[in-house]
Protein backbone atom coordinates (compact mmCIF):
# COMPACT_ATOMS: atom_id res chain seq x y z
CA UNK A 1 0.00 0.00 0.00
CA UNK A 2 1.40 3.40 -0.96
CA UNK A 3 2.64 5.86 1.58
CA UNK A 4 0.04 8.32 0.30
CA UNK A 5 -2.88 6.26 1.64
CA UNK A 6 -1.36 4.79 4.81
CA UNK A 7 -2.39 6.26 8.14
CA UNK A 8 -4.89 8.35 6.22
CA UNK A 9 -6.57 10.11 9.14
CA UNK A 10 -3.26 11.53 10.36
CA UNK A 11 -1.66 12.22 6.98
CA UNK A 12 -4.52 13.73 5.03
CA UNK A 13 -5.80 16.04 7.74
CA UNK A 14 -2.74 18.26 7.24
CA UNK A 15 -3.63 18.77 3.60
CA UNK A 16 -6.22 21.22 2.23
CA UNK A 17 -9.67 19.94 1.37
CA UNK A 18 -8.96 19.44 -2.34
CA UNK A 19 -6.07 17.07 -1.57
CA UNK A 20 -8.20 15.11 0.90
CA UNK A 21 -10.87 14.77 -1.79
CA UNK A 22 -8.25 13.60 -4.27
CA UNK A 23 -6.81 11.17 -1.70
CA UNK A 24 -10.14 9.49 -1.04
CA UNK A 25 -10.77 8.99 -4.77
CA UNK A 26 -7.26 7.68 -5.24
CA UNK A 27 -7.61 5.22 -2.38
CA UNK A 28 -10.92 3.89 -3.72
CA UNK A 29 -9.21 2.77 -6.97
CA UNK A 30 -12.37 3.53 -8.92
CA UNK A 31 -10.82 6.18 -11.17
CA UNK A 32 -7.50 6.96 -12.80
CA UNK A 33 -8.18 10.24 -14.65
CA UNK A 34 -8.22 13.40 -12.55
CA UNK A 35 -8.89 16.99 -13.63
CA UNK A 36 -7.21 19.42 -11.21
CA UNK A 37 -8.37 22.97 -11.91
CA UNK A 38 -8.66 26.45 -10.42
CA UNK A 39 -5.84 28.23 -8.60
CA UNK A 40 -3.11 25.91 -9.89
CA UNK A 41 -0.59 28.62 -10.87
CA UNK A 42 0.19 29.40 -7.26
CA UNK A 43 2.15 28.28 -4.21
CA UNK A 44 0.06 25.52 -2.65
CA UNK A 45 0.03 24.92 1.13
CA UNK A 46 0.44 21.90 3.37
CA UNK A 47 0.12 22.35 7.12
CA UNK A 48 3.21 21.36 9.09
CA UNK A 49 2.21 22.57 12.55
CA UNK A 50 -0.23 24.79 14.40
CA UNK A 51 -1.12 27.40 11.78
CA UNK A 52 2.14 26.98 9.87
CA UNK A 53 2.51 25.72 6.29
CA UNK A 54 5.04 24.73 3.69
CA UNK A 55 4.48 25.92 0.14
CA UNK A 56 5.27 24.50 -3.29
CA UNK A 57 4.25 24.98 -6.92
CA UNK A 58 1.85 22.49 -8.46
CA UNK A 59 4.31 20.03 -10.06
CA UNK A 60 6.49 19.81 -6.96
CA UNK A 61 3.42 19.72 -4.74
CA UNK A 62 1.91 16.69 -6.46
CA UNK A 63 5.20 14.83 -6.96
CA UNK A 64 6.98 15.47 -3.68
CA UNK A 65 4.40 16.53 -1.10
CA UNK A 66 1.48 14.32 -2.13
CA UNK A 67 3.25 11.30 -3.66
CA UNK A 68 6.62 11.56 -1.91
CA UNK A 69 8.58 11.17 -5.19
CA UNK A 70 7.85 7.43 -5.12
CA UNK A 71 7.28 5.22 -8.16
CA UNK A 72 7.44 6.79 -11.62
CA UNK A 73 6.19 10.38 -11.91
CA UNK A 74 6.20 11.84 -15.42
CA UNK A 75 5.27 15.28 -16.72
CA UNK A 76 3.98 16.27 -20.13
CA UNK A 77 3.12 19.61 -21.70
CA UNK A 78 2.92 20.55 -25.41
CA UNK A 79 5.93 22.87 -25.14
CA UNK A 80 8.49 20.57 -23.48
CA UNK A 81 7.23 17.06 -24.14
CA UNK A 82 7.82 14.34 -21.52
CA UNK A 83 10.07 14.80 -18.49
CA UNK A 84 10.40 13.10 -15.12
CA UNK A 85 10.51 13.94 -11.46
CA UNK A 86 14.06 12.55 -11.09
CA UNK A 87 16.91 11.52 -13.38
CA UNK A 88 16.61 7.95 -12.12
CA UNK A 89 12.98 7.80 -13.27
CA UNK A 90 13.93 9.16 -16.70
CA UNK A 91 16.71 6.56 -17.12
CA UNK A 92 14.42 3.73 -16.07
CA UNK A 93 11.72 4.83 -18.55
CA UNK A 94 14.18 5.12 -21.43
CA UNK A 95 15.85 1.80 -20.59
CA UNK A 96 12.59 -0.19 -20.57
CA UNK A 97 11.36 1.28 -23.87
CA UNK A 98 14.74 0.97 -25.62
CA UNK A 99 14.74 -2.77 -25.02
CA UNK A 100 11.28 -3.16 -26.55
CA UNK A 101 11.80 -0.63 -29.38
CA UNK A 102 15.52 -0.81 -30.17
CA UNK A 103 15.15 0.77 -33.62
CA UNK A 104 13.24 3.80 -32.36
CA UNK A 105 14.94 7.15 -31.79
CA UNK A 106 14.91 7.73 -28.02
CA UNK A 107 13.71 11.31 -28.59
CA UNK A 108 10.33 9.88 -29.71
CA UNK A 109 9.80 8.49 -26.20
CA UNK A 110 9.72 12.05 -24.81
CA UNK A 111 8.44 13.89 -27.89
CA UNK A 112 6.41 17.08 -27.71
CA UNK A 113 4.04 15.48 -30.24
CA UNK A 114 1.35 13.65 -28.22
CA UNK A 115 0.82 11.06 -30.98
CA UNK A 116 4.33 9.79 -30.23
CA UNK A 117 4.80 10.42 -26.51
CA UNK A 118 1.34 9.19 -25.45
CA UNK A 119 1.83 6.01 -27.50
CA UNK A 120 5.07 5.16 -25.71
CA UNK A 121 3.83 6.27 -22.28
CA UNK A 122 0.90 3.87 -22.62
CA UNK A 123 3.19 1.02 -23.67
CA UNK A 124 5.43 1.72 -20.70
CA UNK A 125 2.53 1.83 -18.22
CA UNK A 126 1.21 -1.50 -19.50
CA UNK A 127 4.67 -3.10 -19.35
CA UNK A 128 5.02 -2.08 -15.71
CA UNK A 129 1.49 -3.19 -14.75
CA UNK A 130 1.57 -6.81 -13.46
CA UNK A 131 -0.66 -9.27 -15.26
CA UNK A 132 -1.33 -10.98 -11.95
CA UNK A 133 -3.71 -8.69 -10.07
CA UNK A 134 -2.46 -10.08 -6.75
CA UNK A 135 1.00 -8.70 -7.40
CA UNK A 136 1.52 -5.16 -6.10
CA UNK A 137 1.91 -2.57 -8.82
CA UNK A 138 4.44 0.25 -8.75
CA UNK A 139 2.86 3.68 -8.69
CA UNK A 140 2.86 5.50 -12.04
CA UNK A 141 1.65 9.08 -12.37
CA UNK A 142 1.45 11.21 -15.51
CA UNK A 143 0.87 14.93 -14.91
CA UNK A 144 -0.37 16.64 -18.08
CA UNK A 145 -0.09 20.42 -17.83
CA UNK A 146 -1.95 22.94 -20.01
CA UNK A 147 -4.49 20.24 -20.78
CA UNK A 148 -6.71 22.79 -22.55
CA UNK A 149 -4.20 22.82 -25.43
CA UNK A 150 -4.42 19.09 -26.11
CA UNK A 151 -8.13 18.45 -25.41
CA UNK A 152 -9.68 21.88 -26.05
CA UNK A 153 -13.38 22.59 -25.86
CA UNK A 154 -15.30 23.11 -29.06
CA UNK A 155 -17.07 21.28 -31.84
CA UNK A 156 -15.50 17.93 -32.74
CA UNK A 157 -15.68 18.87 -36.41
CA UNK A 158 -13.42 21.87 -35.81
CA UNK A 159 -10.64 20.39 -33.71
CA UNK A 160 -7.40 19.09 -35.24
CA UNK A 161 -6.49 15.44 -35.82
CA UNK A 162 -3.95 15.72 -33.01
CA UNK A 163 -6.62 16.99 -30.61
CA UNK A 164 -8.91 14.12 -31.61
CA UNK A 165 -6.10 11.66 -30.95
CA UNK A 166 -5.56 13.11 -27.47
CA UNK A 167 -9.28 13.12 -26.68
CA UNK A 168 -9.70 9.47 -27.69
CA UNK A 169 -6.51 8.42 -25.91
CA UNK A 170 -7.43 10.09 -22.61
CA UNK A 171 -10.94 8.66 -22.78
CA UNK A 172 -9.46 5.21 -23.34
CA UNK A 173 -7.10 5.65 -20.44
CA UNK A 174 -9.94 6.79 -18.19
CA UNK A 175 -11.76 3.52 -18.96
CA UNK A 176 -8.70 1.25 -19.02
CA UNK A 177 -9.27 -1.49 -16.44
CA UNK A 178 -5.58 -2.34 -16.32
CA UNK A 179 -4.78 1.26 -15.41
CA UNK A 180 -7.48 1.28 -12.74
CA UNK A 181 -6.54 -2.08 -11.25
CA UNK A 182 -2.88 -1.12 -11.34
CA UNK A 183 -1.55 2.09 -9.86
CA UNK A 184 -1.64 4.36 -12.94
CA UNK A 185 -3.02 7.89 -12.48
CA UNK A 186 -3.39 10.57 -15.15
CA UNK A 187 -3.66 14.09 -13.72
CA UNK A 188 -4.70 16.87 -16.09
CA UNK A 189 -4.00 20.46 -15.03
CA UNK A 190 -6.04 23.43 -16.27
CA UNK A 191 -7.17 26.72 -14.80
CA UNK A 192 -10.66 26.68 -16.33
CA UNK A 193 -12.77 23.57 -16.78
CA UNK A 194 -14.73 25.24 -19.54
CA UNK A 195 -11.56 25.26 -21.68
CA UNK A 196 -11.62 21.44 -21.75
CA UNK A 197 -13.52 19.23 -24.19
CA UNK A 198 -16.98 18.61 -22.71
CA UNK A 199 -16.80 14.97 -23.85
CA UNK A 200 -13.88 14.37 -21.50
CA UNK A 201 -15.11 16.73 -18.82
CA UNK A 202 -18.56 15.18 -18.74
CA UNK A 203 -17.33 11.61 -18.53
CA UNK A 204 -18.37 9.73 -15.41
CA UNK A 205 -14.80 8.40 -15.26
CA UNK A 206 -13.26 11.86 -14.89
CA UNK A 207 -12.76 13.10 -11.33
CA UNK A 208 -12.76 16.90 -11.05
CA UNK A 209 -10.90 18.51 -8.14
CA UNK A 210 -10.86 22.29 -7.65
CA UNK A 211 -7.94 24.15 -6.07
CA UNK A 212 -9.24 27.25 -4.22
CA UNK A 213 -7.54 30.58 -3.63
CA UNK A 214 -5.72 30.75 -0.27
CA UNK A 215 -7.76 31.78 2.75
CA UNK A 216 -6.65 34.31 5.35
CA UNK A 217 -4.81 31.81 7.57
CA UNK A 218 -2.78 30.51 4.62
CA UNK A 219 -1.95 34.03 3.46
CA UNK A 220 -0.87 34.96 6.99
CA UNK A 221 1.43 31.94 7.27
CA UNK A 222 2.96 32.68 3.87
CA UNK A 223 3.57 36.32 4.83
CA UNK A 224 5.14 35.32 8.15
CA UNK A 225 7.49 32.96 6.32
CA UNK A 226 8.62 35.79 4.06
CA UNK A 227 8.98 38.06 7.08
CA UNK A 228 11.27 35.53 8.75
CA UNK A 229 13.39 35.49 5.59
CA UNK A 230 13.74 39.27 5.86
CA UNK A 231 11.86 39.92 2.60
CA UNK A 232 8.65 41.41 3.99
CA UNK A 233 9.11 45.11 4.75
CA UNK A 234 6.09 46.49 6.61
CA UNK A 235 5.03 50.00 7.50
CA UNK A 236 5.03 50.88 11.19
CA UNK A 237 2.06 49.30 12.94
CA UNK A 238 1.34 46.90 10.07
CA UNK A 239 1.65 43.15 10.72
CA UNK A 240 1.63 40.05 8.53
CA UNK A 241 -1.77 39.10 9.96
CA UNK A 242 -3.18 42.53 9.14
CA UNK A 243 -1.88 42.32 5.56
CA UNK A 244 -3.46 38.87 5.25
CA UNK A 245 -6.84 40.21 6.39
CA UNK A 246 -6.98 42.89 3.67
CA UNK A 247 -5.65 40.86 0.74
CA UNK A 248 -8.62 38.57 0.03
CA UNK A 249 -8.80 37.87 -3.69
CA UNK A 250 -5.02 37.69 -4.09
CA UNK A 251 -3.18 34.39 -4.39
CA UNK A 252 0.26 33.74 -2.95
CA UNK A 253 2.02 34.45 -6.24
CA UNK A 254 0.42 37.91 -6.18
CA UNK A 255 1.65 38.44 -2.62
CA UNK A 256 5.14 37.25 -3.56
CA UNK A 257 5.22 39.81 -6.36
CA UNK A 258 4.17 42.59 -3.96
CA UNK A 259 6.75 41.58 -1.36
CA UNK A 260 9.68 41.28 -3.76
CA UNK A 261 8.78 44.48 -5.62
CA UNK A 262 8.91 46.52 -2.41
CA UNK A 263 11.99 44.66 -1.18
CA UNK A 264 13.93 45.46 -4.37
CA UNK A 265 12.87 49.10 -4.07
CA UNK A 266 13.78 49.08 -0.35
CA UNK A 267 10.32 50.46 0.48
CA UNK A 268 7.84 49.33 3.10
CA UNK A 269 4.36 47.98 2.35
CA UNK A 270 1.68 50.50 3.32
CA UNK A 271 -2.09 50.13 3.47
CA UNK A 272 -2.51 52.64 0.66
CA UNK A 273 -0.05 50.73 -1.55
CA UNK A 274 -1.75 47.40 -0.72
CA UNK A 275 -5.18 48.77 -1.62
CA UNK A 276 -4.03 50.11 -4.97
CA UNK A 277 -2.03 47.01 -5.93
CA UNK A 278 -4.81 44.66 -4.86
CA UNK A 279 -7.20 46.46 -7.18
CA UNK A 280 -4.71 46.37 -10.07
CA UNK A 281 -3.82 42.70 -9.56
CA UNK A 282 -7.39 41.45 -9.32
CA UNK A 283 -8.43 43.42 -12.41
CA UNK A 284 -5.38 42.00 -14.21
CA UNK A 285 -6.08 38.47 -12.97
CA UNK A 286 -9.64 38.83 -14.24
CA UNK A 287 -8.25 39.91 -17.63
CA UNK A 288 -10.18 43.18 -17.44
CA UNK A 289 -13.51 41.40 -16.89
CA UNK A 290 -14.02 42.92 -13.42
CA UNK A 291 -13.84 46.59 -12.55
CA UNK A 292 -13.52 47.90 -8.99
CA UNK A 293 -16.13 50.50 -8.09
CA UNK A 294 -15.26 53.39 -5.82
CA UNK A 295 -17.33 53.23 -2.62
CA UNK A 296 -16.32 56.46 -0.90
CA UNK A 297 -19.97 57.29 -0.05
CA UNK A 298 -22.40 55.59 2.29
CA UNK A 299 -26.20 55.73 2.29
CA UNK A 300 -26.17 59.15 3.97
CA UNK A 301 -25.14 60.54 0.58
CA UNK A 302 -28.37 59.28 -1.03
CA UNK A 303 -31.31 61.67 -1.13
CA UNK A 304 -34.86 60.34 -0.87
CA UNK A 305 -35.80 56.66 -1.32
CA UNK A 306 -36.17 56.43 2.48
CA UNK A 307 -37.81 52.99 2.55
CA UNK A 308 -35.11 51.42 0.38
CA UNK A 309 -32.32 53.05 2.41
CA UNK A 310 -33.85 51.77 5.67
CA UNK A 311 -33.99 48.22 4.35
CA UNK A 312 -30.42 48.36 3.04
CA UNK A 313 -29.15 49.78 6.34
CA UNK A 314 -30.77 46.90 8.24
CA UNK A 315 -29.12 44.40 5.90
CA UNK A 316 -25.77 46.20 6.24
CA UNK A 317 -25.96 45.88 10.03
CA UNK A 318 -26.64 42.15 9.69
CA UNK A 319 -23.56 41.72 7.46
CA UNK A 320 -21.37 43.60 9.95
CA UNK A 321 -22.66 41.46 12.83
CA UNK A 322 -22.01 38.28 10.87
CA UNK A 323 -25.72 37.39 10.70
CA UNK A 324 -25.41 36.37 7.07
CA UNK A 325 -28.38 33.99 7.27
CA UNK A 326 -30.79 36.97 7.15
CA UNK A 327 -29.03 38.80 4.31
CA UNK A 328 -30.61 38.43 0.85
CA UNK A 329 -28.61 36.50 -1.73
CA UNK A 330 -29.12 39.39 -4.09
CA UNK A 331 -31.15 42.45 -5.01
CA UNK A 332 -33.02 43.59 -8.07
CA UNK A 333 -32.80 47.38 -8.30
CA UNK A 334 -35.31 48.73 -10.81
CA UNK A 335 -36.59 52.15 -11.83
CA UNK A 336 -36.53 54.57 -14.75
CA UNK A 337 -33.30 56.01 -16.09
CA UNK A 338 -31.61 58.69 -14.01
CA UNK A 339 -32.92 57.65 -10.57
CA UNK A 340 -29.48 56.86 -9.13
CA UNK A 341 -29.69 53.06 -9.07
CA UNK A 342 -25.95 52.51 -9.49
CA UNK A 343 -25.12 55.19 -6.93
CA UNK A 344 -27.49 53.61 -4.40
CA UNK A 345 -25.75 50.25 -4.80
CA UNK A 346 -22.31 51.81 -4.51
CA UNK A 347 -23.40 53.66 -1.36
CA UNK A 348 -24.63 50.38 0.16
CA UNK A 349 -21.20 48.81 -0.39
CA UNK A 350 -19.68 51.83 1.33
CA UNK A 351 -22.12 51.40 4.21
CA UNK A 352 -20.88 47.84 4.80
CA UNK A 353 -17.25 48.67 4.08
CA UNK A 354 -16.69 45.86 1.59
CA UNK A 355 -15.27 46.09 -1.93
CA UNK A 356 -17.62 46.32 -4.89
CA UNK A 357 -16.88 45.11 -8.39
CA UNK A 358 -18.75 45.56 -11.62
CA UNK A 359 -19.02 42.93 -14.33
CA UNK A 360 -17.57 44.02 -17.63
CA UNK A 361 -18.33 42.33 -20.93
CA UNK A 362 -16.93 38.80 -20.72
CA UNK A 363 -18.58 37.63 -23.92
CA UNK A 364 -16.30 36.69 -26.81
CA UNK A 365 -16.92 35.83 -30.44
CA UNK A 366 -14.77 32.71 -30.01
CA UNK A 367 -16.64 29.58 -29.00
CA UNK A 368 -15.94 28.50 -25.43
CA UNK A 369 -14.10 31.68 -24.47
CA UNK A 370 -17.13 33.37 -22.90
CA UNK A 371 -17.67 30.41 -20.58
CA UNK A 372 -13.96 30.31 -19.68
CA UNK A 373 -13.94 34.05 -18.96
CA UNK A 374 -16.97 33.71 -16.71
CA UNK A 375 -15.50 30.74 -14.84
CA UNK A 376 -12.35 32.75 -14.12
CA UNK A 377 -14.40 35.71 -12.85
CA UNK A 378 -16.57 33.55 -10.59
CA UNK A 379 -13.50 31.89 -9.05
CA UNK A 380 -12.04 35.31 -8.29
CA UNK A 381 -15.31 36.40 -6.65
CA UNK A 382 -15.17 33.36 -4.36
CA UNK A 383 -11.69 34.36 -3.24
CA UNK A 384 -12.67 38.01 -2.64
CA UNK A 385 -15.62 37.32 -0.33
CA UNK A 386 -17.13 39.33 1.23
CA UNK A 387 -17.77 41.33 -1.93
CA UNK A 388 -20.67 43.12 -3.62
CA UNK A 389 -21.20 42.48 -7.33
CA UNK A 390 -22.98 44.99 -9.55
CA UNK A 391 -24.40 44.00 -12.93
CA UNK A 392 -25.70 47.10 -14.67
CA UNK A 393 -28.21 46.81 -17.52
CA UNK A 394 -28.77 43.27 -16.27
CA UNK A 395 -31.60 42.53 -18.69
CA UNK A 396 -29.28 43.00 -21.68
CA UNK A 397 -26.12 41.70 -20.01
CA UNK A 398 -27.22 38.32 -18.67
CA UNK A 399 -29.45 37.01 -21.46
CA UNK A 400 -31.66 33.99 -20.78
CA UNK A 401 -32.03 30.26 -21.34
CA UNK A 402 -33.89 30.67 -24.62
CA UNK A 403 -31.44 32.74 -26.68
CA UNK A 404 -30.53 31.28 -30.06
CA UNK A 405 -27.97 31.94 -32.75
CA UNK A 406 -24.70 31.58 -30.84
CA UNK A 407 -24.21 27.79 -30.67
CA UNK A 408 -25.67 27.65 -27.16
CA UNK A 409 -23.13 30.04 -25.60
CA UNK A 410 -25.79 32.32 -24.08
CA UNK A 411 -27.62 29.33 -22.60
CA UNK A 412 -24.46 27.99 -20.99
CA UNK A 413 -23.39 31.42 -19.69
CA UNK A 414 -26.84 32.00 -18.23
CA UNK A 415 -26.78 28.58 -16.55
CA UNK A 416 -23.33 29.31 -15.04
CA UNK A 417 -24.44 32.61 -13.54
CA UNK A 418 -27.81 31.31 -12.33
CA UNK A 419 -26.19 28.32 -10.63
CA UNK A 420 -23.53 30.44 -8.95
CA UNK A 421 -26.00 33.08 -7.78
CA UNK A 422 -28.17 30.38 -6.23
CA UNK A 423 -25.37 28.81 -4.15
CA UNK A 424 -26.55 29.54 -0.60
CA UNK A 425 -23.07 28.91 0.84
CA UNK A 426 -22.24 32.43 -0.43
CA UNK A 427 -25.16 34.12 1.36
CA UNK A 428 -23.87 37.34 2.91
CA UNK A 429 -20.46 36.79 1.32
CA UNK A 430 -21.19 37.51 -2.34
CA UNK A 431 -24.05 40.00 -2.63
CA UNK A 432 -25.54 40.47 -6.08
CA UNK A 433 -27.12 43.64 -7.42
CA UNK A 434 -28.97 43.37 -10.71
CA UNK A 435 -29.68 46.88 -11.97
CA UNK A 436 -32.15 47.52 -14.76
CA UNK A 437 -34.79 49.97 -15.92
CA UNK A 438 -36.64 47.04 -17.54
CA UNK A 439 -37.02 44.29 -14.92
CA UNK A 440 -39.78 42.74 -17.02
CA UNK A 441 -37.10 41.67 -19.53
CA UNK A 442 -35.02 39.91 -16.87
CA UNK A 443 -35.57 36.12 -16.76
CA UNK A 444 -37.69 34.85 -13.88
CA UNK A 445 -34.93 32.37 -13.02
CA UNK A 446 -32.74 35.23 -11.75
CA UNK A 447 -35.52 37.16 -10.00
CA UNK A 448 -36.82 34.30 -7.91
CA UNK A 449 -36.18 33.68 -4.21
CA UNK A 450 -32.71 32.27 -3.62
CA UNK A 451 -31.14 34.63 -6.17
CA UNK A 452 -32.26 38.27 -6.46
CA UNK A 453 -34.58 37.97 -3.46
CA UNK A 454 -35.31 41.63 -2.67
CA UNK A 455 -36.82 43.76 -5.42
CA UNK A 456 -36.42 47.49 -4.82
CA UNK A 457 -37.54 50.30 -7.10
CA UNK A 458 -36.40 53.92 -7.27
CA UNK A 459 -38.65 56.63 -8.70
CA UNK A 460 -38.30 60.29 -9.63
CA UNK A 461 -38.84 62.80 -6.79
CA UNK A 462 -42.52 63.71 -6.56
CA UNK A 463 -42.67 66.77 -4.31
CA UNK A 464 -40.77 70.04 -4.35
CA UNK A 465 -39.25 69.13 -0.99
CA UNK A 466 -37.83 65.91 -2.47
CA UNK A 467 -36.41 67.83 -5.43
CA UNK A 468 -34.76 70.37 -3.13
CA UNK A 469 -33.27 67.61 -0.96
CA UNK A 470 -31.89 65.92 -4.07
CA UNK A 471 -30.51 69.26 -5.33
CA UNK A 472 -28.67 69.82 -2.03
CA UNK A 473 -27.27 66.28 -2.02
CA UNK A 474 -25.93 66.68 -5.54
CA UNK A 475 -24.31 70.01 -4.65
CA UNK A 476 -22.37 68.20 -1.91
CA UNK A 477 -21.47 65.34 -4.22
CA UNK A 478 -20.22 67.69 -6.96
CA UNK A 479 -18.57 69.99 -4.39
CA UNK A 480 -19.92 73.08 -6.14
CA UNK A 481 -20.25 76.47 -4.52
CA UNK A 482 -23.86 77.69 -4.57
CA UNK A 483 -25.12 81.05 -3.32
CA UNK A 484 -27.97 80.98 -0.83
CA UNK A 485 -31.25 81.34 -2.70
CA UNK A 486 -34.69 79.65 -2.50
CA UNK A 487 -34.23 76.85 -5.03
CA UNK A 488 -37.72 75.60 -4.12
CA UNK A 489 -39.17 78.62 -5.94
CA UNK A 490 -37.44 77.48 -9.14
CA UNK A 491 -38.81 73.96 -8.86
CA UNK A 492 -42.30 75.46 -8.45
CA UNK A 493 -41.76 77.68 -11.46
CA UNK A 494 -40.50 74.79 -13.62
CA UNK A 495 -42.68 71.97 -12.36
CA UNK A 496 -41.98 69.22 -14.87
CA UNK A 497 -40.71 65.82 -13.67
CA UNK A 498 -36.94 65.63 -13.32
CA UNK A 499 -34.61 62.80 -12.39
CA UNK A 500 -31.50 63.06 -10.25
CA UNK A 501 -29.37 62.75 -13.38
CA UNK A 502 -31.17 65.72 -14.93
CA UNK A 503 -30.77 67.89 -11.82
CA UNK A 504 -27.08 67.01 -11.80
CA UNK A 505 -26.81 67.98 -15.46
CA UNK A 506 -28.51 71.32 -14.70
CA UNK A 507 -26.03 72.01 -11.89
CA UNK A 508 -23.09 71.29 -14.18
CA UNK A 509 -24.47 73.62 -16.86
CA UNK A 510 -25.04 76.34 -14.24
CA UNK A 511 -21.49 75.94 -12.98
CA UNK A 512 -20.18 76.21 -16.52
CA UNK A 513 -22.08 79.49 -16.92
CA UNK A 514 -20.61 80.83 -13.67
CA UNK A 515 -17.05 79.82 -14.58
CA UNK A 516 -17.41 81.39 -18.03
CA UNK A 517 -18.23 84.69 -16.32
CA UNK A 518 -15.30 84.35 -13.93
CA UNK A 519 -17.31 83.35 -10.87
CA UNK A 520 -16.79 80.40 -8.52
CA UNK A 521 -20.34 80.08 -7.19
CA UNK A 522 -23.69 79.30 -8.82
CA UNK A 523 -26.28 82.06 -8.52
CA UNK A 524 -30.06 81.99 -8.72
CA UNK A 525 -29.87 83.57 -12.20
CA UNK A 526 -27.58 80.76 -13.37
CA UNK A 527 -30.05 78.10 -12.26
CA UNK A 528 -33.05 80.05 -13.55
CA UNK A 529 -31.59 80.38 -17.03
CA UNK A 530 -30.52 76.73 -17.16
CA UNK A 531 -33.90 75.43 -15.92
CA UNK A 532 -35.82 77.67 -18.32
CA UNK A 533 -33.73 76.37 -21.20
CA UNK A 534 -34.03 72.74 -20.10
CA UNK A 535 -36.20 70.53 -22.34
CA UNK A 536 -37.88 67.60 -20.53
CA UNK A 537 -37.32 64.10 -21.95
CA UNK A 538 -39.07 63.52 -25.25
CA UNK A 539 -39.76 59.83 -24.56
CA UNK A 540 -42.64 59.94 -22.02
CA UNK A 541 -44.05 56.57 -23.08
CA UNK A 542 -40.76 54.81 -22.41
CA UNK A 543 -40.42 56.51 -18.99
CA UNK A 544 -44.02 55.63 -18.12
CA UNK A 545 -43.36 52.00 -19.06
CA UNK A 546 -40.19 51.91 -16.94
CA UNK A 547 -42.09 53.31 -13.96
CA UNK A 548 -44.92 50.79 -14.29
CA UNK A 549 -42.76 47.68 -14.67
CA UNK A 550 -40.66 48.83 -11.68
CA UNK A 551 -43.83 49.26 -9.60
CA UNK A 552 -45.09 45.81 -10.58
CA UNK A 553 -41.76 44.25 -9.65
CA UNK A 554 -41.52 45.70 -6.11
CA UNK A 555 -41.59 43.24 -3.24
CA UNK A 556 -43.07 45.90 -0.92
CA UNK A 557 -45.96 48.32 -1.53
CA UNK A 558 -44.41 50.91 0.80
CA UNK A 559 -41.82 51.99 -1.75
CA UNK A 560 -44.33 52.55 -4.59
CA UNK A 561 -45.57 56.14 -5.06
CA UNK A 562 -49.36 56.54 -4.86
CA UNK A 563 -49.63 57.48 -8.54
CA UNK A 564 -48.35 54.00 -9.45
CA UNK A 565 -50.41 52.07 -6.88
CA UNK A 566 -52.94 50.99 -9.49
CA UNK A 567 -55.08 47.91 -9.84
CA UNK A 568 -52.84 45.07 -11.01
CA UNK A 569 -55.03 44.23 -14.00
CA UNK A 570 -55.07 47.87 -15.05
CA UNK A 571 -51.28 48.09 -14.76
CA UNK A 572 -50.70 44.95 -16.81
CA UNK A 573 -53.06 46.19 -19.50
CA UNK A 574 -51.34 49.60 -19.66
CA UNK A 575 -47.91 47.95 -19.79
CA UNK A 576 -48.99 45.86 -22.77
CA UNK A 577 -50.44 48.92 -24.50
CA UNK A 578 -47.20 50.87 -23.99
CA UNK A 579 -45.11 47.99 -25.31
CA UNK A 580 -47.29 47.84 -28.41
CA UNK A 581 -47.02 51.60 -28.83
CA UNK A 582 -43.21 51.36 -28.58
CA UNK A 583 -43.08 48.52 -31.10
CA UNK A 584 -42.04 45.78 -28.69
CA UNK A 585 -42.97 42.20 -29.40
CA UNK A 586 -43.84 41.27 -25.86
Amino acid sequence: MSKFITDESERLKRFPEWVREFGLKYKSKTANLYMVHGNIRDFLPKETGEGEFIFAEIHQYIAEIIFGNQGIIAYYNPSEGVSFCTEAMAREYSSVLSKSYPDTDASDFVSREPEKSFFYLEKYFLMRTPKDRKTSSPRMVLIVDYAEYIVPGGDLLRISDSDRFCLVTLNRWANNKDFTAGDVSIILLTENLTDISPRLLGSSRTVKVGVPFPDESVRASFLRSREQEGLLLLDRGLTADRVASVTSGLNLMNLEHLILERYEENKVLTMEYLGQKKKEMIEHEAAGLLEFMETEYDLNAVSGHDFVKKQLRNHAKAVKRGQTEVVPMGYLIAGPIGTGKSFMVSAFAGEIGIPMVKFRNFRSKWQGESEANLEKVLNILKSMAPVAVMIDEADAYLGDRDQDGDSGTSNRVFAQIASFMGDTSFRGKIIWFLITCRPDLLPIDLKRQGRAEEHFALFYPETNAEKVALFETLVKKLKFGVRNFPVADLFKKYSHDVSGAEIESMLIRAMQRAVTEGRTMISKDDMDEVMEDFIPPQYPHAIRLQNLVAAVECTSKKMVPKRFQLDNTQMVREIQELKTLLGERK
